[in-house]
């Protein structure tokens, strides 16, 4: 969108001085008289170029005038610009890989699968979009997994697509020295990530971009390793804000099991009691102000993604901002095209005038 700025649009009237400029090409009182006693030769010699041209001159000199008087105007393009801040929140995974998360209980495309690959099917969506959720591109993501100890496998970052694939490859505890659930630990783990992560984080307009930070639980048993009592690490949470999701992941009462393999290589699988402490993670979400739910199959789960999704939403704010370019000083495009500065022109057309008036079409006064 081209215009001019109110303040100097008042040197457009100087357009109106152009005129001028054939003033002297048309008085007559300006030209100089030469007598001669005869006419004829000079008749006879006819009309020379220069001399049908010579209203060059004075159009050169017009129209840098009035080209002068449009950059004194200060013609301008002006562009709309949108700046996108976004506070975004900070959510730290905790994911049971203990070995009761091998509970076959949960389906995914009709297929019977366990607990953690439900989870890692559903987490995967709700951080990058998919199933009906939205994703999570404007938060900081961040993994730690945990059975008798908490590893933290990625830090909170916005490449989604890393923490996913790392999520992916996530596997139950194997190892019976490796196996237990060490709530606690995970909890006080993902307080002290998140914890940095808002002290680092740059400050933006003088607030914190970290708009909240929340830990999403999930977990199907009992707290029964570690050195931390979950209660202290979720009182812990409390103290820097930190809301605590927690989601008791399994059917209840009892839940296909694999036990091992028949002489013929096919998996065994048999009803076993299961149990999860929903005292403890209530406990836990009521003391951060956050929220406990159970899933007891992937619809289930899904639909409390999308609660969370609604109840941890980001805040996006757009401020525009207009960007001129000064015709007049500064090179633009047109039609496709791109051309010097106006004043560039003025400065051509002058060159033009002064050379053409000294040389070819110069006059005597």
């Amino acid at each position: 969108m081209t215009s001019f700025l109110l303040l100097a649009s008042w040197f457009l009237p100087l357009t109106l001085l152009a005129p001028l400029a054939f003033w002297r090409f048309l008085s007559p009182r300006r030209r100089v008289r030469i007598g001669y006693s005869s006419q004829e030769l000079i008749s006879a010699a006819g009309v020379s170029m220069a001399m049908r041209l010579r209203w060059i001159v004075p159009v050169f000199r017009g129209a840098a005038i009035i080209l002068l008087a449009f950059c004194l105007a200060r013609p301008v393009i002006a562009n709309q610009q949108t700046k996108v801040f976004v506070e975004g929140a900070a959510l730290q995974f905790l994911v049971d890989r203990s070995g009761s998360m091998r509970a076959m209980d949960f389906t995914l495309d009709g297929k019977q699968v366990d607990r953690l690959d439900a989870v890692k099917n559903v987490g995967s969506a709700f951080i990058q979009g998919g199933q009906g959720l939205d994703g999570r591109p404007d938060d900081l993501v961040g993994l730690i997994t945990f059975a008798r100890y908490a590893d933290s496998l990625s830090p909170l970052t916005l490449d989604h697509g890393y923490v996913v694939d790392v999520l992916n490859k996530v596997q139950t505890a194997s190892d019976q020295t490796e196996d237990g659930t060490a709530i606690g630990e995970a909890v006080a783990l993902g307080v002290d990530r998140l914890r940095d992560a808002m002290k680092n984080a740059p400050m933006e307009k003088g607030r914190q971009p970290i708009q909240s930070a929340a830990i999403i639980l999930l977990t199907d048993g009992e707290n029964n390793a570690g050195d931390i009592d979950p209660r202290v690490a979720a009182d812990l949470a409390a103290t820097y804000g930190i809301k605590i999701y927690c989601i008791g992941v399994g059917s209840k009462g009892t839940a296909p099991f694999p036990v091992g393999v028949d002489p013929f290589g096919q998996q065994i699988i048999r009803n076993v009691p299961v149990t999860i402490d929903e005292v403890l993670l209530k406990d836990l979400a009521k003391r951060t102000g956050g929220e406990y739910f159970r899933a007891t199959d992937t619809g289930s789960l899904r639909a409390i993604y999308e609660q969370i999704d609604k109840m941890e939403k980001s805040k996006t704010e757009q401020r525009q901002s207009m960007h001129y370019t000064d015709l007049a000083v500064q090179p633009f495009r047109f039609a496709g095209f791109r051309f010097p500065p106006l004043l560039g022109g003025v400065l051509l057309l002058l060159c033009a005038e002064l050379l053409l008036a000294t040389t070819r079409f110069r006059s005597v006064n």
